[in-house]
C-alpha cells in the first residue's frame, strides 16, 4: 500500500482512480485478514460507491480533497452511518445502526477519504492487547504470534500490513500509543478536547481521545489536518537545531525507563542522542498512573452498570471484573485521583518551562506473545494486561499531545517512542518526528509476507 499523499496525488492526476485502489484495498483485506483478524466488518459496496463519486467528480472537473481517493477505516467504537456501533462488545449487536458517521469519519470523507471498513479493539477499548473474547486476537503483523497492543490493535495492525494507510483509533490510557509502538506504525494522541469525539462510543470521559495512524509522518500530519477545525497546520516551519536557541529536548527518565527491556532503552537512546536530549525528570508519573486508573476504573464501572447488572456473562470477564472493581472504588478516592490531576498537570507544566518537548517509550517491551498472561518488569512478575501501558498512562492523565515513532529497527520487533508536547502543541510533536524522519532514526517497515 502506498503512502496516503501518493495515492491522492496519483488519483488527482489521472495516473490512477479511486474505483482501483479501493479495488486493490478490498483484495488485500480479503487476502489478508484472515491471518491478522484486524477487521470486523468490511463495506465493500459503500467504498465502492464512494470511490466512483471520486472518479466522476476528477473526469467532470469538479475540485476533489486533500486526500481523494485514500482508503481508510476505523477502530469499531466510530459511528458509521447505517453500521451498529459495537465497541468490541456482543451486547451492542443489539443496538440500532449509527444515523450518521461520527464526525472525525465524517471529515475525511469530506476531504475525499474512502472508507473501507471497521477494526477489531478490546471490548469497549478497555485493554492493551486486543484479545477480544468475542471477535478473536488481532495478530501483529511483524510476527504473527503476538498481540497488536490495544486497545486500537486493529488499526494499527491494519496500517502496519499495508492494508490502509490510515486508520483511526482511540486513546484513553494509551491505546494508540502502545499498539502503534508494537505494531512499528505512527500514532497520535493529541491534546485533550482537540479532535471531536461526538459518535465515539466512550469509555472514560474525563481521558478519552481520538486519533489517527500513519505510516510516516506527512500522512499522520495530513489526516489530523483535515479533522481538526481550528485552521493551525500540524506541521510548522522547520526546526533549525543549530539556531542560537536551539530545540530542547529532555529524555524522561525514573518512572519512565523502570523495568524497560534492553531493546527499548537502547532505541530511546538513539532518539536522544539524534535529537541532542539530556536527561529530564517529571516527578509523580507513579501517582499520576494509579490515579488514571483510579477514574478509568469508576467512570468506566459507572458507564456499564446497567448492562453488567443485567448480562454480565455477555461481556470479556477480563473487562467485566475490571468494571466490577471499578464500583468499589470509594468517592473519596475518586476526588482525591481528580485533585491530584492538578498537582501533575503543574508538573508538567514546570518541566516544559526547560523543555520544548519531552521523549519516554511507548511501551516497556516489545510485543508479548498472544495468549502471554504476564511478564518480568523491573524483576516482578506483572501482567501484560495492565502494564503494557506504564509509560503512557501518566501522559494522558493530564492531556498532554503525543506522537509516537516507530524506531527503525527493520527486522526487528517494532519499538515505539512517545514524542511528549505542551498542551496544543502538536505542531512541535509534528515537527520533532520529521526532522526524526529525515535524520533516518525512524521509519515503518511492511513486514515480509504483507508487502
Amino acid at each position: 500500500m502506498k503512502a496516503a499523499l501518493e495515492i491522492a496525488a496519483a488519483v488527482r492526476a489521472g495516473r490512477t482512480s479511486a474505483g482501483a485502489v479501493v479495488a486493490d484495498t478490498l483484495a488485500a483485506i480479503a487476502r489478508d485478514n484472515p491471518r491478522l483478524n484486524a477487521f470486523t466488518l468490511t463495506l465493500a459496496d459503500q467504498a465502492k460507491a464512494d470511490a466512483h463519486a471520486v472518479d466522476a467528480d476528477i473526469a467532470a472537473g469538479r475540485p476533489v480533497g486533500p486526500l481523494a481517493g485514500v482508503p481508510f477505516a476505523v477502530k469499531n467504537l466510530y459511528d458509521i452511518q447505517g453500521v451498529v456501533t459495537l465497541a468490541g462488545s456482543i451486547i451492542r449487536r443489539d443496538a440500532a445502526p449509527a444515523t450518521a458517521d461520527a464526525p472525525l469519519v465524517a471529515r475525511l470523507k469530506a476531504a475525499g477519504a474512502i472508507l473501507v471498513g471497521a477494526l477489531n479493539m478490546d471490548e469497549y477499548a478497555y485493554g492493551f492487547v486486543t484479545e477480544n473474547a468475542h471477535y478473536g486476537p488481532t495478530h501483529n503483523p511483524h510476527d504473527l504470534t503476538r498481540i497488536a497492543g490495544g486497545s486500537s490493535g486493529g488499526s494499527a495492525a491494519a496500517v502496519a500490513a499495508g492494508l490502509v494507510p490510515l486508520a483511526l483509533g482511540s486513546d484513553t490510557n494509551g491505546s494508540i500509543r502502545v499498539p502503534a509502538g508494537l505494531c512499528g506504525v505512527y500514532g497520535l494522541k493529541p491534546t485533550f478536547g482537540r479532535l471531536d469525539r461526538g459518535g465515539v462510543f466512550p469509555f472514560v470521559h474525563s481521558l478519552d481521545h481520538a486519533g489517527p495512524f500513519a505510516r510516516d509522518v506527512a500522512d499522520l500530519s495530513a489526516a489530523y489536518d483535515v479533522m481538526t477545525d481550528d485552521g493551525a497546520p500540524a506541521i510548522g516551519p522547520e526546526l533549525d537545531v543549530s539556531a542560537e536557541r536551539p530545540l530542547r529536548v529532555g529524555v524522561l527518565g525514573g518512572w519512565f525507563t523502570l523495568g524497560a527491556f534492553p531493546e527499548v532503552v537502547e532505541s530511546l537512546s538513539r532518539v536522544a542522542v539524534a535529537l541532542g536530549a539530556t536527561p529530564a525528570e517529571l516527578p509523580g508519573a507513579e501517582a499520576a498512573r494509579s490515579a488514571a486508573f483510579c477514574l478509568s476504573s469508576w467512570e468506566g464501572a459507572r458507564l456499564h452498570w446497567d448492562d453488567i447488572a443485567a448480562r454480565p456473562g455477555d461481556y470479556d470477564p477480563a473487562v467485566r471484573d475490571r468494571l466490577l472493581a471499578g464500583t468499589r472504588v470509594p468517592d473519596d478516592v475518586v476526588a482525591a485521583a481528580r485533585a491530584y490531576r492538578l498537582v501533575f498537570r503543574e508538573a508538567a507544566r514546570a518541566l516544559f518551562e526547560r523543555f520544548d518537548v519531552l521523549l519516554a517509550p511507548a511501551t516497556p517491551c516489545p510485543a508479548p506473545g498472544i495468549g502471554q498472561a504476564t511478564m518480568v518488569l523491573n524483576g516482578e512478575t506483572v501482567s501484560v494486561r495492565r502494564n503494557l501501558g506504564t509509560y503512557t498512562q501518566p501522559i494522558s492523565f493530564i492531556g498532554l499531545p503525543v506522537v509516537t515513532v516507530p524506531v527503525d529497527r527493520p527486522g526487528q520487533l517494532p519499538v515505539g517512542v512517545q514524542i511528549i508536547a505542551p498542551a496544543w502543541r502538536e505542531d512541535l510533536a509534528f515537527a520533532v518526528a520529521r526532522k526524526l524522519e529525515t535524520l533516518g532514526v525512524v521509519a515503518a517497515h511492511t513486514p515480509g509476507g504483507f508487502a
